[in-house]
C-alpha cells in the first residue's frame, strides 16, 4: 500500500519573484488558493495517510496555514536549517516515514497521474526507485530521460536548450526507503537526479514511466499564469 507523501516545499521561486515575493514557491496563488492545496487535494483522493512537507525558505508561512492536519490526514514538517538539495531534503524528510516505499513530489509542479497504478507498476517491476515521465514536445527546459526493455532507465540527458521533444522527469517519484538512505549521505547538500539517479544508474532497478496526464510547473510567471485559468477546472 502506498501510504506516506513528502513534498519538497523549500524552494526560493527566484524566477516567479515578478510575481511572489512574500510567500514560498508552492504558496503561490493559484485562484486565491495556495498552489499547495491543489497537491495536497490530488494526494487526499489517493488515499495518502500521512504528508511530511520539506520546507526550509518561509516554511512558517507553510506551518501557519497548515498546521498538524490537511482534512484529516496527519501532516509534519522536515525544517532545512540550511539548503540540503532535493536529495539532502528528501533524505531529511524520510527520516519521519516508516513505510517501505514513499511518494514523493515537487511542490512547484503538478502531474495528473493515477498514483495508484504507478505504485503497481514499481511493485511489478521490483524497482528500487520509479519516475513519473512525460513526454514534451519541447523539452528545451528540462533533462531528458531514455529508457530501455521494459521501462528500465539507461541514460540521462542534460538540458541543453535544444527545442525539441523529449521524455522528461515530470517530478514525482517512488523510493524504496531503506535502500534510499543506505545509499545517501546523512546532512549533505546533493541533488537527487544528478547524485542519486544518474550516479546509481547502474546498480539499482532504476524505472521510468510515462504517463500523458496534464502537467504543468509554475516555476515561470508565463505557467503560473496559465495555472490560474487551468485550476479552474481541477477535478480533484
Amino acid at each position: 500500500m502506498l501510504n506516506e507523501a513528502i513534498i519538497l516545499a523549500g524552494g526560493f521561486g527566484t524566477r516567479l519573484r515578478s510575481v511572489i515575493n512574500d510567500v514560498p514557491k508552492p504558496m503561490a496563488p493559484v485562484n486565491e488558493k495556495p498552489f499547495l492545496d491543489y497537491l495536497l487535494q490530488y494526494l487526499s483522493s489517493y488515499g495518502i495517510k500521512k504528508i511530511v512537507l520539506s520546507v526550509g525558505f518561509l516554511s512558517e508561512k507553510i506551518i501557519e496555514q497548515y498546521g498538524n492536519q490537511y482534512k484529516g490526514i496527519p501532516i509534519s514538517y522536515s525544517i532545512e536549517k540550511e539548503p540540503l538539495g532535493t536529495g539532502g531534503g528528501i533524505r531529511l524528510a524520510m527520516q519521519q516515514c516508516t513505510g517501505e516505499h514513499v511518494l514523493v513530489l515537487n511542490g512547484d509542479s503538478f502531474f495528473d497521474i493515477n498514483l495508484k497504478s504507478f505504485y503497481n507498476h514499481h511493485e511489478e517491476m521490483l524497482a528500487d526507485c520509479s519516475l513519473a515521465l512525460r513526454k514534451a514536445d519541447n523539452a528545451a527546459r528540462y533533462g531528458t530521460i531514455e529508457l530501455g526493455d521494459l521501462d528500465l532507465i539507461t541514460a540521462f540527458k542534460e538540458k541543453n536548450g535544444e527545442e525539441k521533444p523529449g521524455t522528461i522527469n515530470a517530478g514525482i517519484y517512488l523510493l524504496n526507503r531503506e535502500t534510499f538512505l543506505e545509499e545517501t549521505p546523512s546532512e549533505k547538500n546533493f541533488s537527487i537526479e544528478k547524485d542519486f539517479f544518474e550516479t546509481h544508474i547502474k546498480q539499482l532497478n532504476l524505472y521510468g514511466f510515462c504517463y500523458d496526464g496534464y502537467f504543468i510547473d509554475i516555476g515561470i510567471p508565463e505557467d503560473f499564469n496559465k495555472a490560474q485559468n487551468d485550476f479552474k477546472a481541477f477535478k480533484y
